[in-house]
């Protein structure tokens, strides 16, 4: 069957998997904010997020994350003040390093375009639309993805049905006529597969252990860099 669009999951996927010290990125935020208790400020906030995270985990997505500023609401931030969008803009800052853009992917999307397919984002994140569309924005991607969909607008998250089929709706395709490429293979590929998209899975993400489970799950095919991931929609195609 040909493969008429593509999705790709962001974190780990279009950009590459960072190991990273969550409660330092979050301290970014808490010393602008509070500086008098940035450090018990950074703890609530990441074990929050956590909490958040393998709830979607344990509910197979059926309850997603939300978004950031629920987050800082149950930790008793005033998301009105100009002091929270001072130290919300440092808190992205820190990130800034962990989320540039895989070297394969513009060259990646101008071929899959090129070819007539479609391109769309799907991504597990509390982070607000307008900062993912900038990160892609710095990076010259932006205007390759014919759809986007970021789960901190949704009241689900991967890997329920209701995300992957939002962006099959919106780009006019079938699950049979789709790949996914992601970094996790339940999320991600589970997600998918279970709609009948083909999953073409990154396998370079550390996944901690209340978000990982051994739901052997089989790829329909590994993409040991980005790039890769033309050839293989190209064997599918028989192009």
């Amino acid at each position: 069957m040909t493969i008429k669009a593509v999705i790709f999951d962001w974190g780990g996927t279009l950009t590459p998997w960072h190991d990273v010290d969550l409660v330092e990125i979050w301290r970014g935020y808490s010393s602008v904010y509070d500086p008098a208790r940035a450090d018990e400020l950074a703890e609530l906030l990441n074990l929050g997020e956590q909490r958040r995270w393998s709830k979607q985990f344990d509910t197979n997505g059926e309850i997603g994350t939300g978004a950031l500023e629920e987050l800082f609401h149950e930790v008793g931030v005033d998301t009105s003040s100009a002091l929270h969008f001072e130290a919300l803009e440092n808190y992205f800052a820190q990130w800034d390093p962990h989320t540039y853009t895989d070297s394969d992917a513009e060259e990646l999307l101008e071929a899959l375009r090129g070819r007539g397919i479609r391109t769309a984002v799907l991504s597990n994140t509390m982070w607000p639309r307008a900062h993912h569309e900038s990160v892609l924005a710095r990076d010259g991607i932006l205007h390759l993805f014919d759809y986007l969909l970021f789960t901190s607008e949704t009241v689900a998250g991967k890997p329920h049905r209701s995300v992957f089929t939002d962006v099959l709706y919106n780009l006019d395709v079938q699950g049979h006529e789709t790949a996914f490429v992601g970094d996790r293979l339940f999320d991600d590929i589970q997600g998918a597969q279970s709609i009948g998209m083909r999953g073409i899975w990154i396998p370079h993400t550390t996944l901690p252990a209340s978000q990982s489970t051994d739901l052997n799950v089989i790829p329909d095919a590994t993409a040991q860099r980005l790039g890769d991931v033309l050839d293989i929609v190209n064997s599918w195609n028989k192009i």
